[in-house]
């Protein structure tokens, strides 16, 4: 999106390029002022800020202090989610290995299960928000990687303000997977359809590469069946914030929103505004 300079900036920037969902325009360093401001602002413009994002931050890491300080960045990210009017905040549940987000030979295991599941409950227990909830993104080498062990998470975690964050690209990890993208799209918003605060849009192309090689790419450049996305969240019946990511310039985002909202009219669903 275009620079800002302030709120009334911000709302017009959005407004110009057709958006209604967004993720938050401040980190949890913003003084109260600021955060109120942009909060007033989201809502005098029914705009929805969709989620306060703590990328970054590994509290599955293996170094104890790392791990703290991870721990407490995720609560003060959704303290911000809670005083801006976020939806959610979210991260991905970390990793066992050197990388934030990489892939580990223990991401998989009970033990780690069991510590996504306890800290998660530390973070919105010790945070206890009033309207945002927790959230995790789905990744393809941690949990939650698909509709049972997103459904699995959260029972244990038995939270009311744990939320499910819906990212299809990231669990679409096997070619089988990838065959038929409809029909996950279908099983997992029939499975945890009634706890999806936020979605993002991306879209994945499986390469003729050996072995297996499956790239991220611009939505409507790939399989994802974006028809069968829109309307199964349709049937929800609620508003579900929709937002395209990890593009290089605006006109990307504009080519990657106007794909989404393409498919959208042609499902007969109405995406505000």
């Amino acid at each position: 999106m275009d620079d800002y300079d302030g709120p009334d900036e911000w709302v017009s920037a959005l407004d110009d390029h057709g958006y209604a969902a967004t993720s938050s325009p401040v980190g949890p360093d913003a003084d109260d002022e600021t955060v109120r401001a942009y909060r007033e602002a989201a809502d005098a413009a029914d705009i929805a800020i969709a989620e306060v994002g703590a990328w970054g931050y590994n509290p599955l890491s293996t170094d104890a202090e790392t791990r703290r300080e991870a721990v407490a960045a995720c609560k003060r990210h959704l303290r911000l989610a809670d005083d801006i009017g976020a939806r959610c905040c979210v991260n991905i549940a970390g990793s066992r290995g050197d990388l934030w987000d990489g892939p580990h030979p223990d991401n998989f295991s009970p033990e780690t299960v069991d510590l996504v599941v306890e800290t998660v409950q530390e973070i919105i227990d010790d945070v206890d928000p009033d309207t945002a909830s927790y959230s995790l993104e789905p990744m393809p080498w941690v949990v939650p990687d698909g509709p049972g062990s997103y459904r699995r998470l959260v029972d244990r975690i038995d939270r009311d303000a744990f939320s499910v964050h819906f990212d299809p690209v990231n669990m679409i990890a096997s070619p089988r997977r990838y065959a038929d993208t409809a029909g996950f799209v279908r099983e997992f918003v029939d499975e945890l359809g009634d706890r999806i605060e936020c979605v993002h849009c991306k879209d994945i192309a499986l390469r003729d590469d050996l072995t297996v090689h499956l790239d991220e790419v611009i939505p409507g450049e790939g399989a994802l069946d974006y028809h069968a996305l829109i309307t199964a969240l349709d049937g929800l019946d609620r508003d579900i914030p929709l937002l395209v990511e990890h593009l290089d310039t605006a006109a990307e985002y504009e080519r990657a929103a106007d794909h989404v909202r393409s498919v959208a009219d042609g499902a007969g669903v109405d995406l505000r505004p």
